[in-house]
Parts: C-alpha cells; sequence; structure tokens
C-alpha cells in the first residue's frame, strides 16, 4: 500500500536558473543541479518538461532526460539551456539520484513568471545570480 511506503527526503540537493553570457557575449538562461551534500550522488536522473498556458492555449514541451554519472559533494552541473520563452509556464525538474545504494527522487517546479530578475539571489556554490529550489 502506498501509506506504508515511506521514502527517504531529499536534503542539500537545488536546481537553479541561472543567467550568463556565452562566449559571443549574448545572454542565456543555463539549469544548474547543485549537490550541497557532503557526499557523491550516483546514478543522477534529471527529467524536465513545462506546461501551462499561453496566449489562452494549453502548451506542453517535449520530455527531456539527463543522466550523470555521479556528482561530487558541494559541486554542481550543468543540466541544459533553457530559454526565456518558457518562463511563462511551469518548468518542472524531476531529479532522481543514488547515495550508497538508496534511491532519492524529488521533483521541482519554477512556477510560470518566477525566473524572474526578481527573484534573483546569488548561488551557492556557482557564485552567480539567478533563481533556486531547494
Amino acid at each position: 500500500m502506498k501509506k506504508d511506503i515511506n521514502p527517504p527526503e531529499v536534503e542539500d540537493i537545488g536546481l537553479a536558473v541561472v543567467k550568463e553570457e556565452n562566449e559571443e557575449g549574448e545572454t542565456v538562461w543555463n539549469v544548474y543541479l547543485l549537490n550541497l551534500k557532503k557526499e557523491m550522488i550516483e546514478g543522477v536522473l534529471v527529467t524536465s518538461k513545462g506546461y501551462g498556458f499561453y496566449e489562452g492555449k494549453e502548451v506542453k514541451t517535449s520530455l527531456l532526460r539527463h543522466f550523470l554519472d555521479s556528482l561530487e559533494p558541494a559541486s554542481f552541473a550543468k543540466v541544459e539551456p533553457i530559454v526565456e520563452n518558457l518562463f511563462g509556464i511551469n518548468n518542472e525538474y524531476w531529479v532522481s539520484f543514488y547515495i550508497n545504494h538508496v534511491m532519492f527522487d524529488k521533483k521541482y517546479v519554477f512556477l510560470a513568471e518566477s525566473i524572474s530578475e526578481k527573484n534573483f539571489i546569488r548561488i551557492p556554490l556557482i557564485g552567480k545570480k539567478g533563481v533556486l529550489i531547494k
């Protein structure tokens, strides 16, 4: 029964959307996974999708999957670029990983219009400004 399953709680893992400049000096936005733990995470799978309403019509993006073998303690990895056109819809990321052969997973959702400079903070480990969900 579902009530008998008690998955371990995910702590010290974050997802950030960071505004950066690319090599050509253009503004780009990237999604990063942050491991704020003091231990390595392994077998990391991140899925992403967008959904919501745009100009009164329901929209959904493709489901994307990204795999990382491992992520060292107190480190980060770029997951994917994200375009500003998607900031008006919900952007959902599902992160699954293992620590000592125990599986953890958590859903992170950047709500529509939440990826905005008014919500910027300095992102730990990365040292740049962006929006963070932990």
